[in-house]
């Protein structure tokens, strides 16, 4: 089988599935992915030949497509801001729209940061570590911690920073409930973080009947639906965590819904959190907001936000 009559066939067997460039351009990844060829191999040799032996994998590759198995899960890993992250099913595959925030959260950081000082982050339901860690890489001297409620999150995260940050870097990765009880100052000194960041679930539960198949069949539902009735719980309970943690100097950044952008601005407002910004991606949506920590801890009375959150 050539290279060109693979690439039709499997045009054709994921035809109903994805649109043509997507499908043509899925074909083309298992074909670097598994005989070794170069991203553009296909198209100057369309006529090469594939080695009989990777046969049965890409026909194994290719069927799992077409039963909507994400083309992440298959190959093992997610390209992202630079670095390949291993995925597996039970764990949120990274997407381009959270690149965007973590080139968001370096510009102001860099900013912010002239005499080039260490900085502290927490990234917060951090699935499998794509934002932390891509942080870390680029920043060097940070201390980084990583938290989910996800067993295999965890084991996912700590395999990523194992393969992409330094030896020498300090990362702490922690089981941690967002909308438990339990302090986590016990864990993180109060104070102490430059940055608190995440990508917390944010899809209401009426969203589902949108969303492709690939992601509600193989995705991990913790990792993606709120309640209708309270869809702002998670940005709450981190915003909470925010005003323990954070330096007076701190940011907090979130990948939201884009259609509760007023309403988690509303919230941080009413915490007290200052300079609050909502910034669209690149597909014009309102997808992404940061505020600034003020000195609100006196807002908090034993743990209670203010009234009305």
């Amino acid at each position: 089988m050539t290279y060109t009559e693979f690439i039709n066939e499997t045009d054709s067997k994921l035809a109903g599935l994805y649109g043509p460039e997507e499908r043509r351009a899925m074909a083309a990844r298992l074909l670097q992915h598994f005989c070794g060829i170069s991203q553009y191999e296909h198209i100057i040799e369309p006529f090469g030949t594939i080695a009989p032996e990777k046969t049965a994998v890409l026909q194994q590759a290719t069927d799992e497509l077409a039963m909507a198995r994400p083309l992440q899960y298959i190959l093992g890993f997610s390209e992202f801001a630079g670095n390949l992250f291993h995925v597996e099913e039970g764990v949120l595959i990274p997407r381009s729209e959270t690149e965007e925030l973590v080139w968001w959260i370096l510009s102001e950081l860099k900013a912010k940061n002239k005499r080039g000082q260490c900085c502290t982050i927490l990234d917060a339901a951090c699935g499998s570590g794509c934002i932390g860690i891509s942080l870390a890489s680029l920043l060097a001297g940070t201390r980084l911690y990583m938290c989910d409620i996800s067993e295999k999150a965890l084991e996912v995260t700590g395999l990523n920073s194992n393969k992409i940050l330094r030896q020498d870097s300090e990362c702490k990765i922690f089981k941690y409930d967002l909308l438990g009880q339990h302090p986590i100052t016990d864990i993180i000194p109060e104070g102490s973080l430059d940055v608190l960041v995440s990508n917390p679930p944010y899809v209401r539960e009426s969203e589902k009947e949108q969303m492709h198949r690939n992601v509600l069949e193989y995705e991990p539902s913790i990792a993606l639906f709120v309640p209708d009735e309270d869809p702002l719980k998670f940005y709450r309970a981190i915003a909470l965590i925010g005003l323990k943690t954070l330096k007076a100097s701190g940011m907090l950044f979130f990948e939201i819904n884009e259609a509760f952008g007023k309403d988690v601005l509303d919230m941080l407002e009413s915490l007290g959190y200052s300079e609050r910004e909502l910034r669209r991606d690149f597909n014009g949506r309102e997808r992404m907001v940061k505020a600034s920590f003020s000195q609100c801890r006196e807002s908090l009375q034993d743990g209670q936000p203010h009234a009305g959150i």
